[in-house]
């Protein structure tokens, strides 16, 4: 709780400590104002050095000081909570005000220290996937998910079909313009219609953007609501038909449509695989596999369903929230963008691959701009200090 901002009301006492020095009987009385703000060994320090105390009455007088100043602040606070107390039972205190006080700061506190709770996802969806996963319905999971993909690799196909339709279109009306250039038509009708194209594009992308949008929340939504209550049936031994509905068939699955081209083609890798003994004594065994490919190929979610791709999926998902992760270090310029090169392949991958269990690519780029540029502003103010 945040400290109380009302007046302290504040008492003198006075600290009295005796002590024997040879056959001198001593006593060394201190006024003290109550609340002591002053750090004791300071104050305790100060005493010494003032009054020539012998040295060996230190500790002693150290430890009655903290004893005193303790008793007496407890007593303290404990007239100051009787005060409160009666004030509040004889009515000069409203209660509600003061419960409205302490539910107020509660909250500032909480608010201030508590992690953000995030509201969109069910908090316990990574137990319940974790354990679903690895039961007999985990080629349910995946099952669905890999519908899903398909779901938004057609979307996605659809998207770029119009769009190439619209740029050959546009490439040829341009065309016709420039072979008209300096005859009936001006450089300011060429850039018009540049203009127009542009607008057109904009505005068929953003259209298509929407609607990936809207597509993957409603699918991310559906996926978890259907998650949560296939956990809660499964655990529910009376429920006969959930057998039934976790075998979903291979002729179940959806095939991508694969008319416009849009086919990954998997390559026949190179590669090579060695035992490493290291150690002289107490050996320990190594496996290292080296291989040639496209570091997106093991990014895709694969449009065929065989097995062998299916059991790399389910490796993954199996180890998803444990602690034994694997990852993949892309490499790309310093920019943090998805308009070009790798950068923009690895985008319309991530877009197609309907995962549900991380936020989308650009929400996290965006929050990785952020984080560069408060670390660009820290590095600018500290170098600037030093100069």
């Amino acid at each position: 709780m945040k400290p109380n901002k009302g007046k302290t009301c504040t008492r003198e006492r006075d600290y009295v400590y005796k002590f024997n020095a040879g056959n001198q009987h001593l006593v060394l009385t201190v006024p003290l104002k109550f609340p002591v703000e002053e750090n004791i060994s300071h104050l305790h320090g100060r005493l010494m050095l003032l009054h020539n105390l012998p040295c060996f009455i230190e500790n002693d007088l150290k430890q009655s000081l903290n004893k005193f100043i303790e008793e007496e602040t407890i007593k303290d606070y404990d007239r100051e909570a009787e005060m409160a107390l009666e004030a509040v039972k004889s009515g000069k205190v409203d209660i509600n005000q003061l419960a409205d006080i302490w539910a107020k700061a509660y909250k500032e506190t909480m608010l201030e220290y508590a992690k953000p709770e995030e509201t969109s996802w069910d908090e316990d969806f990574a137990d319940v996937y974790h354990d679903l996963i690895h039961s007999p319905a985990s080629e349910t999971l995946l099952n669905l998910e890999h519908n899903y993909f398909v779901s938004i690799s057609e979307l996605i196909s659809e998207r770029d079909v119009e769009l190439k339709k619209l740029r050959e279109r546009q490439g040829a009306e341009m065309d016709k313009v420039m072979q008209e250039l300096g005859k009936s038509l001006t450089d300011q009708d060429v850039n018009s219609l540049a203009a127009q194209h542009f607008e057109s594009q904009q505005d068929l992308e953003n259209k298509w953007t929407n609607e990936l949008k809207q597509s993957t929340a409603i699918q991310k939504q559906e996926y978890q609501e259907w998650v949560i209550k296939l956990h809660q049936d499964l655990k529910n031994p009376n429920n006969s038909s959930i057998s039934d509905e976790i075998k979903v068939q291979p002729s179940q699955l959806r095939e991508s449509v694969e008319g416009n081209g849009r086919i990954y083609e998997e390559q026949r890798l190179l590669e090579e695989s060695f035992t490493i003994h290291l150690g002289a004594q107490l050996k320990t065994m190594h496996n290292l596999r080296l291989l040639r490919a496209d570091m997106l190929d093991f990014c895709k979610h694969k449009r065929n369903h065989r097995s062998g791709v299916k059991l790399h999926r389910l490796q993954t998902a199996m180890s998803l929230y444990s602690t034994s992760l694997c990852g993949l270090v892309l490499l790309v310029d310093n920019r943090v963008s998805s308009y070009s090169g790798i950068k923009r392949d690895f985008a319309t991958v991530c877009q197609e691959c309907t995962d549900f269990h991380f936020p989308g690519i650009q929400e996290q780029l965006e929050i990785v701009q952020k984080v560069v540029l408060k670390a660009r502003a820290h590095r600018s103010s500290k170098s600037k200090r030093h100069h």
